[in-house]
């Protein structure tokens, strides 16, 4: 398997140093990222937290650094991270930072050194634009919204055509309505004079 030097520094330097990412298994593509917390953490439901990881790192050129949630606290606690997977591109120097959320039903507690994320190294290029009058065909062209599977694909399709259908019965509703109620104004007859 590939190795990367990848220069890294604490952030802090606590009694207790924050631990290094590090892989947990021979075979895990991500490392571990660990809460930099001087104390308990806890999140309610659906709330949110930044939280520091006690690491800053320098990625060579050519590589970024994907964060993502772990499947564990996901699933156990409804951990996880508002965006996902996180980017830290090649000339970021500041801490990697994770934006935490709890989807759960039930507080979530975050201790100081649990480990909270993983990060894994990825090679990059970058785009160059050549614009151009038109693109040329694929089998797929513009198809979307789970349109490879055909039984879905023609689902969606129908929704879509549906909505429109409603949209359109609901515009010709409201315009009725209103030449009716136009024409009921037009037609009320006019107070009849009463002799005394």
């Amino acid at each position: 398997m590939e190795e990367v030097a990848v220069q890294i520094r604490r952030v802090r330097q606590n009694e207790h140093p924050v631990s290094l990412p590090r892989y947990m298994t021979e075979g895990s593509a991500g490392m571990d990222l660990f809460a930099d917390l001087q104390a308990d953490l806890v999140l309610a439901p659906l709330e949110r937290a930044l939280v520091p990881t006690g690491v800053a790192i320098a990625l060579p050129p050519g590589f970024e650094a994907q964060i993502r949630p772990r499947s564990g606290l996901a699933l156990n606690h409804g951990l996880t991270l508002v965006n996902s997977p996180g980017t830290i591109d090649s000339d970021y120097r500041g801490e990697i930072q994770l934006i935490m959320i709890n989807l759960g039903r039930e507080p979530a507690l975050i201790r100081p050194m649990d480990r909270v994320a993983q990060m894994v190294l990825q090679r990059v290029c970058r785009a160059r634009w050549q614009e151009v009058p038109e693109l040329p065909s694929s089998q797929r062209q513009q198809g979307g919204f789970g349109h490879t599977d055909a039984a879905g694909g023609q689902k969606a399709e129908s929704r879509i055509q549906d909505s429109g259908a409603r949209i359109q019965n609901l515009e010709a509703r409201i315009q009725d309505t209103k030449f009716k109620n136009q024409n009921t104004e037009t037609r009320k007859p006019k107070p009849e004079n009463q002799d005394d």
